[in-house]
């Protein structure tokens, strides 16, 4: 291969332009530059590019269709080199960010940091690695979006994002769903659906333990175990919406909060002594600024 990226540059500006004249003048090049090159393009590929028969040379059928590869080579280019000026800038090429909760929550801000770091991969875990303040301790991962907890160990720096609504919730069919009020020993008679990160950590979560207790690393297995009627589950309001508006699933009316959504608070953490590179230190900037909400049951959005 001896063509270079300075002549598929040409090649595309001819094809744009029109003529070898007018791409030349574009380009601030003499003519006789320009011919050159495609003339040693055309000797590498050893295929004609443009029909010189005639007083303005067309491009052939060949050339379009190299034409279009070009434009593809030059992108990686582009490509390359904004990928090799991220590294260059301190950016790391990886930056690991635990999410314990639903992740549709976070996608507006994983989208905008998409678009602001292309290069820059992100490396989610989850609840299967482990407690998020305890990866964040560690400095397994150097971000994490996690329930607030009690307490914290002193190397954690926090912020609160928001509340989200976790909704007690049973199949149309479970013999829980007939009751406009639940007891928490009516809940205890029946297997209680838990999700393993959390354990018992979440506030007034030992009010909900029950004696049969299956867990489940991930809530989407949660759900799916809820609307095969398996038991109940406790589970972040925002992810089963369209299930609770289609009826397959029925909140439980908690007797002693029969006018209260459970809200659990959400913090955004990290490693006081970890230091944070370029991209993640905006996402930490923009996960601290961003607001987690969401409607309760009545239709009211979740304070701050």
């Amino acid at each position: 291969m001896a063509y270079s990226l300075e002549q598929l540059q040409i090649f595309a500006a001819i094809a744009k332009a029109g003529s070898f004249s007018e791409a030349a003048r574009q380009m601030g090049r003499t003519q006789s530059s320009v011919s050159t090159a495609i003339a040693n393009l055309e000797a590498d590929w050893n295929v004609l590019l443009f029909d010189r028969s005639t007083k303005v040379p067309v491009m052939t059928e060949s050339g379009r269709r190299l034409l279009r590869e070009a434009h593809d080579v030059m992108e990686s280019c582009l490509l390359l080199d904004g990928h090799a000026q991220s590294l260059g800038e301190a950016n790391e090429a990886r930056i690991t960010l635990a999410i314990e909760v639903p992740y549709n929550v976070l996608m507006p801000l994983l989208l905008a940091f998409a678009q602001q770091f292309p290069f820059v991969d992100l490396d989610i875990r989850n609840s299967l690695d482990g407690d998020v303040s305890a990866q964040v301790h560690d400095g397994g991962v150097q971000l994490g979006v996690a329930f607030s907890q009690p307490q914290y160990e002193r190397s954690i720096g926090f912020v609160q994002m928001g509340k989200l609504v976790m909704s007690h919730v049973v199949a149309r069919e479970h013999p829980l769903a007939a009751p406009q009020r639940v007891s928490f020993a009516q809940l205890r008679k029946h297997r209680r659906l838990a999700f393993s990160a959390l354990g018992e950590r979440l506030p007034s979560s030992e009010y909900l333990a029950a004696p049969r207790c299956w867990r489940a690393v991930s809530y989407t297995a949660m759900l799916e175990m809820v609307k095969a009627g398996i038991g109940w589950a406790t589970l972040p309001r925002t992810m089963i919406l369209r299930e609770l508006e289609e009826g397959q699933l029925v909140e439980l009316r908690l007797e002693a909060y029969p006018n209260t959504d459970w809200l659990v608070a959400v913090d955004l953490l990290w490693n006081k002594g970890q230091r944070l590179s370029a991209g993640a230190l905006w996402l930490k900037n923009e996960l601290a600024n961003f607001k987690v909400r969401e409607k309760d049951s009545a239709g009211l959005w979740t304070a701050f």
